[in-house]
C-alpha cells in the first residue's frame, strides 16, 4: 500500500478575515497568501490555511458539509513549545490578545504541561511542552 504524505491542514471558516486576523495577531503566523475566501500562513512542515465555507461549497458542487451550520469541535491544532515555562507565558499572551481562556496550563499525567485555548470560531487548540524529567509545576 502506498503511504501518502500530509502536506497541509485547511481550517474551514465562516469568516476568513476574522480568523486570519486571530492566527496572525494572536498566534503570530505570517500570511503568505491572502484572498477574500482563502488565507495561507507561513509554516515549516505542514501548510496551514483557512478557506471559506462558501468557496468549499462551490468547489464541491454544494456538498452539504459546507452548506450546513457546524456544531461543536471540528479540529484541534497542537502547538508545541520548548519548555513548560514557555507554555505558561504564551498561553497568557494568547489570552491577553483575545484567545478564549479554556483551560490554563496544567501538568498532565502523560508528561506534558498543557493548556487549551479557543479561536474566534470555537475551535479549541492545545499548547504544550514535554516536561523534563523531575519537572515540578511552578
Amino acid at each position: 500500500m502506498k503511504i501518502v504524505k500530509l502536506e497541509g491542514i485547511t481550517l474551514i471558516a465562516e469568516d476568513v478575515a476574522r480568523l486570519a486576523r486571530f492566527y496572525r495577531e494572536v498566534l503570530g503566523f505570517a500570511i503568505v497568501v491572502e484572498e477574500e475566501h482563502y488565507v495561507e500562513f507561513n509554516n515549516t512542515g505542514v501548510r496551514l490555511a483557512l478557506c471559506s465555507k462558501s468557496l468549499m461549497a462551490e468547489n464541491t458542487n454544494g456538498c452539504s458539509s459546507y452548506t450546513e451550520s457546524r456544531k461543536g469541535q471540528a479540529v484541534e491544532l497542537n502547538f508545541q513549545c520548548e519548555s513548560p515555562d514557555e507554555v505558561y507565558a504564551l498561553y497568557d499572551e494568547f489570552v491577553s490578545k483575545g484567545a478564549l481562556d479554556v483551560t490554563a496550563p496544567q501538568v498532565k499525567e502523560w508528561g506534558h504541561t498543557t493548556g487549551f485555548f479557543g479561536d474566534p470560531e470555537g475551535n479549541i487548540h492545545s499548547i504544550f511542552a514535554v516536561n523534563p524529567i523531575g519537572f515540578i509545576s511552578p
